[in-house]
């Protein structure tokens, strides 16, 4: 049964952008996996993931319209026969990858992706797949990128777009990424460990430019 994503918010269809943002981040606050102390983490990490793609989706023109489209008329069996292949290429991959087998797993997200392209999870499975392949780097930056133009508002696909781009060594574009990854998950060490460091490497950067220039003029 297709999620209804103005229910997980809790909004009316009409809801404006700002109304949906403003509820997604009441509702985030009080579900964050971080502040749930109960034995089911797993559940509690499934629901916030499903309130993030509810507010990724709701804020999107266009893939809110289809949400609307898909809520009201029934899916046509074609559509419905490739969503089906993708989830099956995306099984395929994850088991792959969990066994060590990087370039099967790459290559199954990157047949789930093509058989559904708004799949913002296989585009990040790829990322993942590809940046553990040795001459992929491109690859699995594209991915990311992709992976967080579906979902924007995603913590996890920001904080692994800055690190996989900070390994390609486009430090600019990192930092752009694990700041907003930190802007909706402030606690994660890992990106503030990231930031730290290229923040470092940009003033001692810096510092190594000044020493170079007074060098020069004497």
């Amino acid at each position: 049964m297709k999620v209804n994503y103005y229910e997980v918010l809790g909004v009316e269809r009409g809801a404006s952008e700002q109304e949906i943002r403003d509820r997604f981040r009441k509702l985030a606050r009080e579900n964050h996996p971080d502040r749930y102390n109960g034995s089911d983490k797993a559940d509690a990490e499934r629901k916030f993931q499903t309130l993030t793609e509810a507010v990724n989706v709701l804020t999107n023109v266009t893939r809110r319209r289809q949400h609307d489209s898909e809520l009201t008329s029934t899916t046509s069996k074609g559509t419905a026969d490739f969503a089906q292949v993708a989830k099956a290429y995306l099984a395929k991959g994850v088991k792959a990858y969990k066994e060590g087998d990087f370039r099967t797993a790459y290559e199954n997200f990157d047949m789930a992706v093509k058989h559904n392209g708004q799949d913002a999870k296989a585009f990040h499975y790829l990322a993942l797949a590809a940046v553990r392949v040795p001459s992929m780097a491109r690859q699995a930056v594209q991915a990311i990128e992709t992976a967080v133009q579906r979902e924007p508002v995603n913590a996890t696909y920001l904080k692994d777009a800055g690190l996989i781009l900070k390994r390609a060594g486009l430090n600019a574009k990192a930092e752009r990424y694990l700041d907003e990854a930190a802007k909706w998950d402030p606690s994660n060490i890992e990106v503030q460990s990231a930031l730290a460091e290229l923040r470092q490497g940009r003033a001692d950067s810096r510092e190594a430019g000044k020493g170079f220039s007074l060098f020069k003029k004497s």
